[in-house]
Parts: structure tokens; sequence; C-alpha cells
């Protein structure tokens, strides 16, 4: 749907659930009323509430695997990302490009080595999580009073899949297909949960470092380690690594984390923009350069805020942010899902015809879509 209903404006592609939301449903008044809403949730969802969880979480492995003091650790990430977001948007992709695919790769080499030294442990992990899924293994009974919903809440940060902020992203993209961006999109759900999450809860279940805890703070079950409340999170991977290489762990996992974050710092900055540029095009008919330099201010605030801030506050106001956006686009997108199978059936016709990959093309009209102006424009010769 971003890519179907993406627009370009100074040789930069741009499009989201604001534009798939106020096109798809046909340019009508509320439509574009409901394509606002979601874009000033957003632009306060990305650039207030959630900026803090990634610098916390930062923050805090740095702290345990260095000893460096948070606001230290605020300051320099608000210098690092500031550098990137005021260098433009190119620089946040070429950041983004170099970075990623190093990381990631050292970070699932380091699982898969740590999940073949304890494989003796797989059965017995692979049965304690269908037994705590389905509540018949005390051990993690008692974390929240549900189970599901505590799997939502922290499930939706693996991939984003419904939270309407990878569409910004996807939209960016030059394809031949909207559906060929539908597929990447897909599939990172698969990398993201699947392989990326699944690698680091078998890390630390299979070396027993973690610790559970009741509603009210108190420990519920230790593992092999003992830890405190305020040591949920990093702390536990940086345990699993250690158990490898020892006084390795905590630093591995502090400089992956710093990669991973500080990407998706970058990542929130470029949605918000694209949500703010959307917000003053539609009201004045041009963008202004003062509101997203105005942006990068507030998102640089926020980010020191979430560094020097309890775990708990950050993720609240994170949980909140996520939960406004997600309902938002959820009620769009299965309202139009009858469109995105629509390309979904014209790009399957295509392949079973026997034309290849980079053959196919994309006609909006022919299929009865209405207010793809892009590719409408694309297929006259108008786009350059």
């Amino acid at each position: 749907l971003g890519q179907l209903y993406k627009e370009k404006h100074d040789g930069q592609y741009c499009g989201g659930p604001a534009y798939y939301i106020e096109k798809g449903f046909g340019k009508k008044g509320w439509a574009k009323a409901y394509g606002m809403l979601f874009a000033i949730v957003t632009v306060i969802s990305i650039g207030i509430l959630l900026p803090g969880v990634q610098s916390n979480s930062i923050a805090a492995a740095v702290n345990n695997a260095f000893g460096v003091n948070v606001t230290i650790t605020g300051v320099a990430l608000v210098i690092l990302v500031g550098v990137v977001i005021f260098g433009g948007i190119k620089r946040i992709g070429s950041a983004a490009e170099f970075i990623v695919p190093f990381m990631g790769g050292a970070y699932i080499l380091m699982a898969v080595i740590i999940i073949i030294v304890n494989i003796g442990y797989l059965p017995h992990v692979i049965a304690l999580i269908f037994k705590s899924a389905f509540r018949a293994e005390p051990t993690f009974a008692g974390i929240i009073g549900s189970t599901i919903a505590w799997g939502v809440k922290r499930g939706v940060y693996s991939n984003e899949a419904g939270q309407g902020t990878g569409p910004q992203a996807s939209s960016a993209a030059e394809v031949s297909h909207p559906a060929k961006q539908g597929f990447v999109q897909a599939f990172s759900v698969y990398v993201d949960t699947l392989f990326v999450c699944s690698a680091t809860g078998f890390m630390i279940l299979m070396t027993d470092n973690y610790t559970t805890f009741n509603a009210d703070g108190s420990v519920l079950y230790n593992a092999g380690t003992a830890y405190t409340v305020d040591q949920i999170g990093p702390a536990y991977t940086q345990g699993a690594v250690n158990t490898l290489i020892n006084g390795f762990g905590a630093a591995f996992v502090a400089i992956a984390l710093f990669f991973f974050a500080f990407t998706t710092l970058m990542a929130y900055y470029y949605i918000a923009e694209v949500n703010v540029n959307y917000i003053i095009k539609r009201l004045t008919g041009k963008g202004n350069v003062m509101a997203t330099h105005v942006l990068k201010v507030v998102l640089l605030g926020m980010t020191f805020y979430g560094a020097v801030k309890t775990s708990d506050l950050a993720w609240a106001m994170g949980d909140i942010g996520v939960g406004l956006m997600a309902w938002l686009n959820i009620i769009a997108i299965l309202a139009l899902s009858n469109i995105a199978m629509k390309c979904f059936k014209d790009y399957e016709r295509q392949l079973k015809e026997g034309k290849a990959s980079e053959d196919i093309t994309f006609d909006p009209v022919s299929l009865g879509i209405k207010n793809a102006d892009f590719w409408e424009n694309l297929n006259a010769g108008k786009v350059e």
C-alpha cells in the first residue's frame, strides 16, 4: 500500500499510512482527516515517545559493559545522531546501509556459535518455551497477568508489522511493481522475529542467563545466574555471550545493541520527517524547513531524556506510541486489504504468464485502482 500510493518530491519518494489512508479511501473529507490524524500521532509517537526506548537500551548496555554514566552516553548519542540527521536523508541511508548488514551478520554468527556449543540443552529449551507459552510452566507464569498481552506489547517491537512505521521506508524503494516491496516487507518479519529475536532468546535460555520476577518485583525464579529487576534486558544477552568468552559478552552486546538502536533512531527521524512534511504540505501546499529542524531538536532531546531515565518509563512511553499508531494503521490496512490483494494477484498473474521479475510492470488503471498518481504518471512518461 505504501508503494502503491507513494509520491515523488524533489527527486525522493515518500509515502506511508497517511498517504494510503487518504488516497486509498478516495480522498474524501474524512479520509483526509484520518490520514492527518495518523500523521500527527506518528510525529508524536516517533519523535517524542519512542526514541527513549532505543537510547535507554544503549545507555543500559554501555553502563553494564564499560561502567559509563548514562548521562555521558546520552550526550554522545545526541551528538552522533545529530551529525547523521542534520546531514540529510541520503546520509541516513548511507549510514544504515553500512552498519546494519555488518553488525547483523556478526550478531547472528555469535548466536549460532553459542547455540551449537550448548546444543545438548536444545530439547529442554524448546519444551520450556512451549510449556511457558501455554502457562504450564511456573518459571514464567508470574511475569505478568496476561502472557498474551505481554507478548503483543513486546512482539510488535521485533518487526513492526502492522505498526505503521515500515511503510515509510518501503515507500522510498524504487521497484517496478508494488508487490515486490510487499514481499520484501513480509520476508523481514521472518528475519527479524523468527531469526534474530529467536536467536537471542535461545542464547539466553540455553545458557541459563535470566531471572524472572513477580509483578511486585520479587524474584520468581533464578536460572543459572541471578539478576536484579534493574538488569532486565541487555544484561541477559551479555551474560549469555560471556559464557562463550568470559568478559567479552558485555562489550560485544553493548556494541551490537548500539548499532541496532542507533540505526533505529535514524529511521525514527526519517519516519517522523515524512509525516511532518505530509502535514505541512497538506496544510500549506509546500514544505517547511523550519518544521524539520524543530523535529530534529525535539527528537534529539527525547533521545537524551530516554537515556537518563528508568527503563520502565522509557518502555511505558514507547508502548503508548506504538499502541496509538498500530490501532489507527491496522484498521486502515484491513479496510484496504482488497486493494493490496489486487496488486498481489496482478503480480502473480504476470509471473504465470512467464514474465521475468524485472520485466513485470504495474498499471493501476487496468486494475480499477484510483489515486495511484505516481504510477499513472510513470506509465504516461511524466516521472523522471
